[in-house]
């Protein structure tokens, strides 16, 4: 102000004193001379108010990471994480709920920063997605990470407040009445609700953040199955039609306090508690007809009530310090508990017909398989200019115990018996000590990071019964390295390797059959061996005016890779074992584009295609087999901003068929529409959403799965409900500290 000020003072004085400013030259020098002399003292000048208004880009590249940003994904609102996840290159989520990165199920989940050791699917459907700032997808990890998960690492990233201020947010959800009930007996009106609200204060020391959230998520489905088995020149046949619906909800609670102690050390603590419940029914009528070279046997029909109902509950607790001994060198140390409280029970109920005149026979399969999950670990970081060291240690207990009870009652005997040929007690300790070095560099052009962690585990398996325990040590060394190269500002090359392990779980190595269904008994091997992998990727990322391009191609070799296959138990039950299955290998290639066409429209768009191949023997060697085939997945969100604050966006999420060891799963669609408005600068926002958009073409939610062998023959086409319509309302208030001191020189400004 003062430089404005000064030089209207001297071109006022100019034009007043015309052809005399010669006479006043000495004047006018001792003006400059102030004036220069003012420009070169740094002032402080007080702001009463700084509003920076922008949006963060959808996606962002760092050195071993893409970031994506939740806020511009809109559709996933008032849902879970899986909502929000499947819109990322290179996640599929199918029919099942199964959620794939880069075509696998095995990887990890983190929840800011903290490793979580359930499976992805359970972990990712009880966060609130309204309550996610960014994922973090980690593709080939450092040695500094854990080695779990093949695919690589999902980093989930929530909320807080901005630095010095507060910031509150909550949001309400409500379902319209469902569209399509497929005419269904037992789970019928199905309901769709959620709540959260998010809380958080950041001042002085204190950095405080708690939220809350509840989803009600209900689905009605129908499904269509044909069956047959052939045993001693006789085939079964069983095909199957009836209802198939969900009713789920989950809730949960978190709370993270970091207390910055000086500038030197920091203390950070979080904890987090959710739980989620499932129920699905499975009323299917069969039609049983048994074939041979002798002629046709007459029809049996009968009718199969099935509930499948799960719960859990998950936990996470941390404590963690970090102390800075020298301007150089970092030494942080954590603790983390992890429980996950699983229970399930599943009823058969066969009767005559579906008015249910005659029980047949009553099946019930209560299930408890509790998780505990201890982790400590300690590292140390050495940093000198762009030159890191890092070096930790870590030593992991977990613990699964898993009690399995198979109870049975034929006609009208009203006594549960206990069939011991099922019901089994079987406890999972994993003993895990790694340690790791890991060093990088940052000079030019050039950044890199390479490092090795090497792992000895402990597995050790107790069975009921006279089944003796199985114990299994395990070495292994997980070297890693990427190296990024920068020829252009706007372009980056990026190369990596990791080796990685998918580890073994309850229920893969319980060898007591589990009877799922009326026609599926499940069990597991207890000599399973975890699944080992090797990732190579090279990448390109380019930013673009509004946006940015990035591609990668990988190749990914497996071995031991664990499938769940099928054999013939009897004439109209399946057994389905988990297996290792020779040499698996994936090559494929992942893009992403990010831009805006015009100012109004913004594209993201990524898909992946890989080529998967299978080769190996099953039943122990009596049965070898390949299968191949190529995969590709497409998700797109395309972004309308209107006037008076409407926003637009259509999403598709893609999956394409794709091979197993013993058959192939269908392809799978899911379409969607949002329509946002939002008022008061942003802080109220409503929205409507189409969701599985279908319009009667048969096409949205729907997807089958086929497996073959040389006696038997199963597709099942799963049909979910499509249409589905909510609204929704979101409140967000947040506060900074808006008054600032700050040094400032004019003369830079200017400059500048």
């Amino acid at each position: 102000m003062r430089t404005y000020l000064t030089l209207a003072l001297l071109g006022l004085a100019e034009t007043l004193c015309g052809q005399e400013a010669g006479s006043n030259q000495s004047f006018r020098d001792s003006l400059r001379r102030k004036q220069l002399y003012a420009d070169t003292v740094p002032k402080k000048v007080s702001l009463t108010e700084i509003v920076v208004r922008g949006k963060k880009p959808p996606v962002e590249f760092k050195l071993d990471r893409q970031v994506f940003n939740a806020s511009v994904y809109p559709v996933a609102a008032n849902g879970s994480a899986t909502e929000l996840v499947r819109n990322f290159p290179g996640i599929s989520v199918n029919g099942q709920g199964d959620i794939q990165l880069r075509g696998s199920s095995s990887f990890q989940v983190l929840v800011n920063s903290r490793p979580t050791q359930g499976e992805p699917a359970f972990v990712l459907a009880q966060l609130s997605a309204n309550a996610i700032d960014r994922v973090e997808i980690i593709s080939t990890p450092g040695a500094a990470f854990d080695a779990d998960g093949k695919s690589g690492i999902l980093n989930i990233i929530t909320k807080s407040a901005p630095q010095g201020g507060w910031v509150v947010q909550t949001n309400l959800m409500q379902g319209a009445p469902s569209l399509n009930e497929f005419d269904n007996q037992r789970y019928t009106n199905p309901l769709r609700q959620s709540a959260d609200i998010s809380l958080g204060f950041r001042k002085g020391q204190w950095d405080i953040t708690t939220g809350l959230n509840y989803l009600k998520n209900d689905m009605s489905g129908f499904r269509e199955g044909e069956v047959f088995t052939i045993r001693n020149g006789i085939k079964t046949s069983f095909p199957s039609m009836g209802e198939r619906s969900f009713r789920r909800y989950n809730y949960g609670g978190r709370v993270a306090v970091n207390f910055q102690i000086n500038d030197r050390n920091s203390l950070e603590s979080g904890f987090y508690s959710g739980y989620r419940f499932q129920s699905r029914v499975a009323d299917l009528l069969y039609t049983v007809t048994r074939s041979s070279a002798s002629g046709i046997l007459p029809a049996f029909p009968f009718y199969n009530e099935n509930t499948a109902d799960k719960r859990g509950r998950f936990t996470l607790a941390s404590l963690s310090s970090n102390h800075k001994l020298t301007d150089q060198i970092t030494f942080s140390s954590s603790l983390q508990y992890e429980g996950a409280d699983l229970s399930s029970l599943t009823t058969n109920l066969n009767y005559n017909r579906t008015d249910k005149s005659q029980l047949y026979q009553e099946t019930r399969n209560p299930a408890t398989n509790p998780l505990h999950a201890y982790r400590f670990k300690a590292d140390l970081t050495h940093t000198k200019g762009n030159r890191t060291w890092q070096t930790g240690y870590q030593f992991r207990y977990d613990l699964q115990r898993g009690d399995f009870l198979y109870q049975y009652r034929n006609g009208d005997n009203r006594t549960l018996i206990t069939d011991p040929q099922f019901t089994s007690k079987v406890n999972l300790q994993n003993n895990i000590h790694a340690g790791y070095l890991q060093y990088g560099d940052a000079s030019g052009k050039f950044a890199w990071q390479a490092g090795i962690r090497a792992e000895h585990m402990l597995r050790r398996l107790d069975f009921s019964g006279n089944i003796s325990p199985s114990k299994l040590t395990l070495p292994n060394l997980f070297p890693s390295y990427l190296i990024r190269y920068q020829p252009h500002p706007k372009v980056s090359v990026r190369h990596s390797f990791t080796r990685r392990i998918k580890r073994t779980n309850n229920f893969e190595l319980n060898p007591f059959p589990e009877r799922e269904h009326t026609e599926t008994l499940e069990k597991g091997d207890p000599e399973l061996l975890p699944e080992l992998t090797g990732v190579w990727e090279l990448g390109v990322e380019h930013k673009l005016p509004g946006g940015n391009f990035s591609f990668a191609f990988y190749h990914q070799r497996m071995k031991n890779p664990i499938q769940r296959v099928n054999s013939v138990f009897n004439d109209t039950i399946l057994n389905r074992i988990f297996t290792n299955a020779g040499i698996a290998k994936q090559t494929g290639m992942e893009a992403s584009l990010t831009i805006r066409p015009v100012q109004w429209w913004q594209v993201i768009a990524g898909g992946n295609i890989y080529r998967y191949s299978i080769k190996g023997e099953l039943f122990d060697g009596s049965l070898p087999f390949t299968n191949s085939s190529w995969v590709y997945s497409i998700n797109t969100s395309q972004s309308f901003t209107l006037p008076k604050n409407w926003t637009v966006q259509w999403s598709l999420n893609y999956l394409s068929i794709r091979a197993t060891a013993q058959g192939e799963d269908g392809a799978f669609v899911v379409p969607n529409l949002t329509f946002r408005k939002s008022i008061q600068e942003g802080r109220w926002t409503f929205q409507a959403q189409w969701l599985n958009m279908d319009a009667g073409l048969g096409i949205s939610n729907r997807q089958r799965i086929t497996t073959r062998g040389l006696n038997f023959f199963s597709t099942t086409h799963y049909i979910y409900e499509p249409d589905q319509v909510q609204f929704s309302a979101a409140f967000s208030l947040s506060k900074r500290n808006r008054k600032l001191n700050l040094p400032a020189s004019e003369m830079a400004e200017k400059e500048f």
